[in-house]
């Protein structure tokens, strides 16, 4: 695992080691047991690269890596799982290798099949590779963008690197906010590929490449796109038996491959279905004791899972160790983690995700995490509300707009407990609730309520930001148009709030304290296994991960097979009630809002009071104003 970034020079121009320098030093918690910087003969290429050392940690590895001849090079952050046999093809080529890592592997296989290698990867990247000889190279990243890649592009030349910190940090970067990105940011409560919040850095999509010669770079291109195979549309109820032990045993090789490193491994154990799933295989595949790792909450029992995690961890008897957060500790854990981020990060939850990869990183230097479960096999509340909202309709319409609309105006929507929780999502289900099925999801997975709008001064900036991400649905989902409309959901956030989301903010957490984290429920077997399943495998009769459920009834113990779905996260909304109060006033001010020329600070702080008083919980949106304030006065120091 690394951080790379690079410089290409269109004109002949020098490249400045200093620059490379600079961004390597701002990416060392990527990549603490290395660096290494190259420039090409011309002078008008370079790489940088950071290291952490999972396989053969021998110097021999260290990035950048050449070509024996010195014709080809490579920086590259991730892990390809099935190196092993891609190495035994290379070498029944005539190919030769003088270490017993990836990197090597994955250099030659670049060099031998260019573009072509991607599609043979079964892992996480992104790479840069480069031809000395003709001048060209390519950017890739992996299938589902679970390592990050940011590049921009201009007539002088291409930057790239892993992170936006390092980015601005290369050369001559335009670093001007894109309002788009920033309503996004505060709609969604993250900013999807391929924007950023600067205007001239964009982000390479996950599946693609962009590549680039000596005086120009072309545009990003799909090597993977994932969709139903036509069986899909086949497989009927008989066939859901055989696919639910399928699954078993496609998840366990998943795992498996994920075992491959030199140093020391555990899991994120959450006390929910997927990461119990995935203690159960590596467990079952390791024979001796695993290590796991949870996080609790002192006092916050509607938000600590530790019980679930203590009953997977006697079952597979792992080595088990629990961090028990109080609300001092949270708070106190905050500013150094927004210190951290080079860009604003809208999810709450990187708080303690960044905390248990911390608390993990004493102990193991790899750590496997059930992420990528939800998306694919229905796991969110949202998915559940397109059935939920068809029963809703046999309600008498007058009942519901006379009674039931009113009434849950007047019910308190905080997080605090299961009515509030409950309350506030029945509030979502009635947004668009007679839009297509697209237009619907976009509006329940929004932070940005309805009576939150007006903290845009442009009243049709948040319906443009909606247009334009329903615009990208409908691209991305346009492969399965035939399936029915939850598929597309599901296909939609695999490939979109996914990788702009989860992915990223679990990058950002873990790369923080130089912890590799891989996620074996997106290995690409799992997932085309996964688009091949009818909805209906999924969730039926309001059981949402139907499939997966039945797969480990009798594997796991029924009582984390049966509990209800419970989010990773902190309890902030309570805390912006009290402990976080004074942090958000000092940080959220008139003069940050006023930066941006597009908030309405009198409207953030009506927005703060429906909070407080319990109106409405918008935790969400009031964490993703913290967070781009904070960056905004982060980098103007």
């Amino acid at each position: 695992m690394c951080g790379i970034c690079g410089i290409v020079h269109f004109k002949q121009e020098p490249v400045d080691p200093g620059a490379l320098d600079r961004a390597c030093a701002s990416l060392h918690h990527r990549g603490p047991d290395h660096k290494g910087v190259w420039l090409a003969p011309t002078g008008s290429v370079g790489l940088g690269s950071t290291r952490l050392a999972i396989l053969d940690p021998s110097p021999a590895c260290h990035q950048p890596m050449h070509r024996p001849g010195g014709r080809y090079h490579l920086i590259f952050n991730g892990e390809i799982y099935n190196f092993r046999s891609l190495r035994k093809q290379l070498i029944d080529i005539g190919e030769r290798f003088e270490t017993d890592g990836d990197t090597e592997v994955i250099l030659t296989a670049c060099a031998v099949w260019g573009i072509e290698a991607m599609s043979r990867f079964n892992g996480m990247w992104a790479l840069a590779f480069y031809d000395s000889q003709s001048g060209c190279g390519f950017l890739s990243r992996d299938r589902f963008g679970i390592k990050p890649l940011l590049y921009s592009s201009n007539a002088h030349g291409l930057l790239f690197a892993s992170e936006l910190r390092a980015l601005t940090l290369l050369d001559r970067l335009d670093q001007t906010i894109d309002p788009e990105a920033l309503v996004q940011h505060l709609q969604f409560g993250y900013i999807a590929h391929p924007a950023t919040i600067y205007r001239a850095a964009r982000r390479l999509p996950p599946g693609h490449y962009l590549s680039f010669t000596r005086t120009s770079v072309g545009k990003p291109t799909r090597h993977y796109q994932p969709s139903a195979p036509s069986e899909q549309l086949r497989r009927t109820t008989a066939q859901y038996t055989q696919t639910t032990t399928e699954l078993r045993h496609t998840l366990a090789d998943a795992v498996v491959r994920r075992r491959v490193c030199d140093v020391p491994i555990g899991v994120l154990l959450s006390g929910g279905l997927d990461s119990s799933i995935v203690v159960a295989h590596l467990a079952e595949a390791t024979g001796r004791p695993i290590q796991t790792f949870s996080i609790g909450y002192a006092g916050q029992k509607s938000y600590d899972e530790t019980h679930y995690a203590r009953l997977i961890a006697k079952r597979f008897d792992t080595k088990h160790r629990e961090l028990r957060l109080t609300e001092g500790a949270v708070i106190d854990a905050i500013p150094s983690i927004l210190d951290h981020l080079g860009e604003p990060v809208g999810d709450s939850s990187i708080v303690p995700t960044a905390l248990l990869c911390r608390f993990a990183r004493q102990f193991v230097t790899v750590a496997l995490s059930g992420d990528g479960g939800d998306e694919l096999f229905g796991g969110y509340w949202r998915y559940l509300g397109h059935r939920a909202l068809a029963t809703y309709r046999r309600i008498p319409g007058s009942v519901r707009r006379f009674v039931v609309a009113p009434l849950l105006a007047t019910l308190s929507a905080s997080r605090s407990s299961v009515s509030g929780r409950r309350v506030r999502q029945l509030r979502k289900l009635l947004r668009s609730q007679d839009a297509d099925p697209l237009t619907r999801h976009l509006a329940w997975s929004r932070i940005l309520a309805p009576e939150a709008q007006q903290i845009l001064k442009e009243a049709g900036s948040s319906a443009a930001c909606d247009a334009r991400t329903l615009e990208q649905a409908r691209r991305l989902t346009e492969t399965v148009n035939g399936a029915d409309s939850l598929h597309r959901i599901l296909m939609f956030d695999l490939q979109y709030s996914l990788p702009g989301d989860m992915l990223q903010k679990v990058d950002l957490a873990s790369m923080m304290h130089s912890l590799e984290v891989r996620v074996p429920l997106l290995d690409h077997e799992v997932v085309e296994l996964a688009l091949a399943m009818p909805s209906s495998f999924k969730i039926q009769r309001g059981l949402r991960k139907r499939i997966l459920i039945d797969a480990y009834r009798g594997h796991l113990p029924n009582e984390v097979l049966d509990r209800p779905k419970q989010g990773f996260e902190v309890p902030v909304g309570e805390y912006f009630r009290g402990p976080l109060r004074d942090m958000f006033h000092d940080v959220v001010t008139p003069s940050a809002i006023d930066s941006f020329g597009l908030l309405n600070y009198s409207a953030v702080e009506e927005v703060y009071q429906q909070h407080l008083t319990r109106r409405t919980d918008h935790a969400d949106l009031l964490w993703a104003l913290l967070s781009l304030c904070w960056w905004q006065a982060k980098r103007a120091t």
